[in-house]
C-alpha cells in the first residue's frame, strides 16, 4: 500500500490528524462534534497529495469522539482507498492485552499499522503480527528531547538502545515483512544510522512542521536507494488556515511540503 500510494500521489508526505477543536475555525470552534467535520475536510482537500494519514487516538478519545474515528477511517476508505491509515496509538502491552489493543486497531477501526512501543519485547509485538497484511511501527529514535535517557543509553554489545531496536526490527523480529520504525525529524544523523541498520524497513518520521524537524535532511538520510520513508506533519498542515477557506489552506501547504521532499530526494 505504501508503494502504491507512493507512486500514484508522488508522496513521501503522511498528514497527521491530530484534532484540538479549540484549534478549530469559525463556526466550529471549540465544538468536539464537529472533528468529523474538520478531519474529513482535511482528507478531501489532500488525499491526492499522502503517503499515508496518521490519525492520533488520543485526541479522539479525550473528546469521547471514538465513534468519529471509525467514521473518519471509513471515510478514508471510500475517498482514498489505496492511501494507508496509520492509527498512532503506541500500545505497549503483553498477551491478551495485546491481542485486544491489536482488535482495537485492526478490526474496531481498520488501520492498516499501527504504532507501537517495544520496550516490553517481542511478546509486546508478536500479537499484531498476527493479523497478515497489517503493520506494526515501532518507536526506534523518536523525536522528544527525553528520548536520549533510555534510546541514547549504550548496551553491553556496543550498541546504542535505538541501534539494537532497529536491528532486531530488521531482523529476527520481522517474520513477515510487516514491521516499521519511528525516527524523529530533529535526529537526521539517528535516521541515517537506521537506514544502515535497517535499509529495507519503512520509517515514518514525525517532527516536520511544527515541530521543527529539518525536511530536507530528513529526506536524505532515510530515503537513500529509493528506501520507503513516510514524513509526518500534523499541526502545520491542519491549522494553516483559521477560516472557511482552512481546507484549501491546508493543501497548500501540504502540496509545497510534497514538493520540498521530493526535490529532496538524493540523487543516485
Amino acid at each position: 500500500m505504501l508503494a502504491g500510494a507512493r507512486a500514484r500521489n508522488d508522496s513521501m508526505l503522511c498528514v497527521g490528524l491530530d484534532p484540538e477543536p479549540a484549534k478549530f475555525p469559525a463556526g466550529m470552534n471549540g465544538d468536539a462534534a464537529r472533528i468529523f467535520d474538520f478531519c474529513a475536510a482535511i482528507v478531501d482537500a489532500t488525499k491526492d497529495l499522502v503517503i499515508a494519514f496518521k490519525p492520533q487516538i488520543a485526541y479522539f478519545a479525550a473528546q469521547r469522539a471514538e465513534a468519529q474515528l471509525e467514521r473518519l477511517i471509513e471515510h478514508i476508505r471510500a475517498v482514498a482507498p489505496g492511501v494507508p491509515v496509520i492509527l498512532d496509538a503506541k500500545r505497549g502491552d503483553i498477551g491478551a492485552t495485546a491481542e485486544q489493543y491489536a482488535r482495537e486497531a485492526f478490526e474496531r477501526y481498520q488501520a492498516d499499522a499501527v504504532t507501537l512501543s517495544p520496550f516490553m519485547g517481542f511478546d509486546s509485538i508478536e500479537p499484531y503480527l498476527a493479523w497478515p497484511g497489517k503493520g506494526a511501527i515501532l518507536l526506534c529514535r523518536t523525536s522528544n528531547p527525553g528520548g536520549s535517557d533510555l534510546q541514547g543509553q549504550r548496551l553491553a554489545s556496543g550498541d546504542l538502545l535505538y541501534e539494537h531496536i532497529a536491528r532486531l526490527a530488521a531482523g529476527e523480529w520481522n517474520r513477515n515483512g510487516q514491521i516499521g520504525l519511528v525516527v524523529g525529524a530533529t535526529y537526521p544523523a539517528e535516521i541515517a544510522r537506521v537506514r544502515e541498520l535497517a535499509p529495507a524497513l519503512p520509517l515514518l518520521i514525525p517532527g516536520v512542521g511544527a515541530q521543527g524537524g529539518d525536511a530536507q535532511a530528513t529526506v536524505r538520510a532515510g530515503a537513500v536507494g529509493g528506501a520507503t520513508i513516510v514524513v509526518n506533519s500534523s499541526r502545520a498542515v491542519l491549522y494553516a488556515g483559521h477560516d472557511g477557506a482552512y481546507a484549501a489552506a491546508a493543501r497548500q501547504v501540504a502540496l509545497a511540503t510534497r514538493t520540498l521532499l521530493n526535490d529532496s530526494v538524493p540523487q543516485r
